[in-house]
């Protein structure tokens, strides 16, 4: 098996060690998870680097590698979702509104980018430089949001992060959809 392909698989091995740690009833537990997680947001930039260098890229982590990704950030939000959510009660909306547009916005791109490689459209929604601003952007947010205590002031800082990643996701899949939007509208 192929390095880059070791480390994918290593990130969603990772998805319940994390969310387990997370919620392990011992002193510094968001620490360690968070930990976890930027060791997996490490992995994802590792694996693609890696494929490249080593000239190792293969179909099994062209597929697996994009899943990995979302599985470990939904994980996250979720988990991010119900600490709010318990912690702050009268806010569990603060966490929930970008939890639902970065995971609805996954579902709508995989699924645009599937039906864009049937139809031999693939390249045109590539991931674009947006995406990967969003990605970095998001990846911090959560970061900072597993490791700190929800209401604190660096947690406001987080939250604002989730946020104008949110934003990015929102502006991402308009540029995506704008993309495929000749071949989406044929037949109307």
């Amino acid at each position: 098996m192929k390095i880059p392909n070791i480390l994918t698989l290593l990130r969603i091995i990772l998805i319940p060690v994390f969310v387990l740690v997370y919620y392990l009833p011992i002193q510094d537990a968001r620490i360690y998870a968070a930990l976890l997680f930027a060791l997996a947001a490490v992995t994802d930039w590792l694996d693609g680097y890696l494929a490249r260098k080593l000239d190792q890229s293969s179909p099994f982590g062209a597929f697996l590698d994009p899943v990995a990704d979302k599985l470990m950030v939904a994980a996250a939000l979720v988990v991010l979702v119900d600490t709010y959510s318990r912690e702050l009660q009268t806010w569990p909306v603060l966490t929930a509104i970008p939890a639902v547009v970065i995971i609805g916005r996954e579902i709508v791109i995989s699924a645009l980018r599937e039906w864009m490689a049937e139809i031999g459209k693939r390249t045109q929604v590539a991931v674009s430089m947006v995406g990967k601003v969003k990605t970095a952007l998001q990846m911090l947010a959560i970061l900072v949001l597993l490791a700190l205590e929800p209401g604190s002031s660096g947690a406001w800082a987080g939250i604002a992060a989730l946020y104008a990643a949110t934003l990015l996701t929102l502006w991402s899949m308009f540029v995506y959809l704008r993309a495929a939007w000749p071949h989406l509208s044929e037949d109307i």
